[in-house]
């Protein structure tokens, strides 16, 4: 158990061109905290006696100012939280101020640039960088986004993917177990096994979030969204699962319908927006206290869903983003002081352990079938049905199991089940008729078993000297024939030497004589002295040498092997492959020397290549990126032609009053060109006062119509001034 208070930071957004700089200044603490400090100057307004604050100071883990980066942001407030999530405990980081202060833009990023991509996104890549590296664990991810939009819950996951419009969205009620844990009806899980998938859900879910246009914001985020990540990890063979939960939470904007001046939709939602703020600050309030028993959770949707983040098992950071701007220095003071109340709310973050279901099933039916079976023998109850073959395989295994286990302690467990019991049995009978084992070794083993095991140890001992014995006989006869036809060899070049000489008497002498002591050693191998010799052999040093192809040769067969190597037939061809050895150990050595270079390049092709990877991820976050613009720009689009469209709708009676008026002097042109009609331009060339001495046709359809065009012709030349 972790028990810790909410974490809080701040993040200072950066102004405008045309706005006004708020006099704020950031200092650093002794404690590894930082400390803001905004001045409020004295307006001249109020007066000379005015006893308003004019210094307002407040305590943060870590301030980020305007020059801020994403990266940064992310390092010191997501990152530490993503790594509990990945060891099995919630999290929760939730982004609070007024409207226009950079909230959706520290949690989920810009549209402009991949640097500017925010929490979500970052956290995202992070959790499954450090799944790819942790073999050790199983791991399964899934995803939600909720939206609460006027208090009521939208699924933006919806796997449909058929909504054009927020009301066709499925609806996520509340739901409530005995032991008040929330439960969320119809918001969809969606399995993610990569990044992609996951920044595809992300941009999925951002396309039908409800956004507006606000005096305060051009893109205001007009509901809360909770984008969660679940997390379910087990080890191989283990029977516990570990399940947690990282909520991503950026709420809407608190602001002041005074200084907005909205109306009509736009302040439905702010009544909305600032009423869910209320409800979440009376939460705080009530956590902050000591002695408060009852928390009200249940007024609004978002603080039910936030339960566990809010003093419960949760891991919670708390973001305030802040407009330091002449024009918001009290909301934004108002921000710190709500981050300050969090700030005493203490959280106890549990590891969340279970074991898996499904082996509790498994454990579960065992039991069951135990207690059955033990039932059945104290009642007595006789079972008429058969063993199954299953269940006659699986006794005759753990019978072959018994009997092959040489531990004397081990037990034959088959259960209360007389059936199995029986089959046991008769088993063992048939076996031991089958082998036909004599009755004194199998009621007796206690008597017997100590001579058994001193006979064979014997028996085992004298095989093994027998093979010694064996061995050092081949050894003497392979030494005594090589030593004859040394002597012979010697015998001959000295015989080559001597022939001319006198001396020739004298060598064969010594021939004769070396020829008896070779023969001497052939004559004493016989049958008893070579016993007599091994059985000194096996009592001498001799004894624990081990001989063979596998281990030390012995003295004598060394000097047998360099003597048969000097004479052996292929020597030439061995000291052929010795020099082609050493000419391969030269080319390996120049190749090693290549491949330790061609290795640097591959290491430059790792680099560039873990480069291209990143760029793929980045390319296809822009992709997104332009996808998610193009869906806004065909939205805007549609507003505004929406918008077009009624206002020509006003001026369109005009307009075909034109067009009919135009047609019927066109239509006047071609049927009544004639002197009456030429007196009719006349008139429109020149002035007239009145309307009486206008020339008409005597049509009163076509009369009205001319009568009509000259009033309006009268309207517009009194309009420019000039004279009709």
């Amino acid at each position: 158990m972790v028990k810790q208070t909410i974490q809080i930071y701040a993040r200072v957004k950066p102004l405008a061109r045309r706005q006004q700089a708020g006099i704020y200044s950031v200092g650093e603490d002794e404690k590894s905290a930082s400390s803001l400090e905004i001045i409020v100057p004295r307006d001249l307004a109020d007066g000379f006696v005015n006893n308003k604050r004019e210094s307002y100071k407040f305590k943060f883990q870590k301030i980020f100012d305007q020059e801020a980066k994403q990266d940064a942001v992310f390092e010191s407030i997501a990152k530490p939280v993503a790594e509990c999530a990945l060891a099995g405990y919630n999290g929760t980081i939730f982004a609070y101020g007024q409207t226009g202060s950079g909230k959706t833009f520290t949690i989920t990023g810009g549209a402009e640039r991949y640097s500017d991509r925010g929490i979500i996104p970052r956290t995202l890549s992070y959790i499954f960088q450090q799944l790819k590296k942790d073999s050790s664990k199983v791991y399964t991810t899934h995803v939600s986004y909720l939206e609460i939009y006027n208090e009521c819950g939208y699924d933006l996951l919806d796997p449909r993917h058929e909504a054009s419009r927020l009301e066709d969205l499925p609806k996520v009620t509340i739901m409530e177990d005995p032991d008040q844990n929330i439960h969320l009806k119809n918001l969809s899980l969606q399995q993610a096994t990569n990044e992609e998938e996951a920044l595809n859900l992300l941009f999925l879910g951002d396309t039908n979030r409800m956004i507006a246009e606000t005096p305060m914001n051009q893109a205001s985020t007009r509901s809360h969204c909770i984008f969660t990540i679940h997390i379910s990890s087990k080890e191989p063979g283990s029977a516990t699962i570990r399940h947690s939960k990282l909520h991503l939470v950026d709420l809407a904007g608190s602001e002041r319908v005074a200084k907005t001046g909205v109306g009509g939709q736009l302040l439905t939602e702010a009544k909305y927006i600032n009423l869910s703020l209320h409800y979440l600050e009376q939460v705080i309030i009530a956590l902050a206290e000591k002695h408060r028993s009852h928390i009200p959770y249940r007024n609004s949707m978002m603080t039910s869903v936030l339960r566990d983040s809010l003093g419960g098992n949760c891991m919670t950071t708390m973001i305030a983003t802040l407009s330091l701007d002449k024009r918001n220095i009290d909301e934004s003071i108002s921000t710190c002081r709500f981050a300050q109340r969090v700030a005493l709310i203490k959280n106890e973050a549990v590891l969340n352990e279970e074991i898996d279901p499904r082996l509790m099933i498994i454990q579960l039916k065992k039991v069951i079938q135990e207690l059955k079976d033990e039932l059945a023998m104290v009642t007595g109850e006789q079972r008429t049905e058969e063993l199954t073959q299953e269940e006659l395989l699986q006794l005759d295994e753990i019978i072959k199991t018994f009997l092959e286990d040489p531990d004397p302690e081990s037990m034959l467990d088959v259960g209360a089940d007389m059936r199995k019991i029986k089959h046991c049995f008769n088993y063992i009978k048939q076996l031991i008729n089958r082998t036909n084992i004599p009755d004194r070794s199998l009621l007796s083993p206690d008597i017997t078993g100590g001579e058994d095991t001193n006979t064979a140890e014997k028996k085992e001992e004298l095989k093994k000297l027998r093979d010694l014995l064996h061995q050092r006989d081949n050894e003497i006869n392979i030494l005594v024939s090589m030593l004859k036809k040394e002597k012979k060899k010697a015998q001959d070049a000295l015989f080559q030497l001597n022939a001319g000489s006198s001396g020739l008497a004298v060598s064969e002498s010594s021939l004769s004589i070396s020829l008896e002591e070779g023969q001497r050693p052939s004559a004493c191998v016989n049958v008893k002295d070579t016993q007599e010799f091994s059985s000194s052999v096996h009592r001498s040093a001799f004894l624990p040498r081990r001989t063979g192809s596998g281990g030390e040769m012995s003295l004598g067969r060394q000097e047998a092997f360099e003597i048969f190597k000097r004479d052996y037939v292929d020597s030439v061809t061995i000291e052929d492959n010795k020099q082609l050895l050493k000419q391969r150990f030269a080319e390996a050595k120049s190749l090693g020397e290549k491949v330790n270079e061609v290795r640097n390049k591959i290491s430059n092709y790792k680099t560039m290549f873990n480069r291209l990877k990143g760029l793929k991820i980045e390319i296809e976050h822009l992709q997104l990126l332009m996808e998610k613009a193009k869906v806004k720009l065909q939205k805007d689009f549609e507003v505004w032609w929406s918008e077009e469209a009624s206002n020509l709708q006003v001026s369109a009676f005009l307009v075909h009053k034109w067009l009919f008026v135009t047609q019927s002097t066109k239509k006047l042109n071609q049927s009544v060109y004639s002197s009456e009609s030429l007196n009719i331009l006349a008139y429109f060339r020149t002035p007239r006062s009145s309307s009486s001495s206008i020339p008409l046709t005597g049509d009163s359809q076509t009369d009205a119509d001319i009568l009509a065009f000259i009033k309006a012709r009268q309207n517009l030349l009194q309009k420019k001034g000039k004279p009709c």
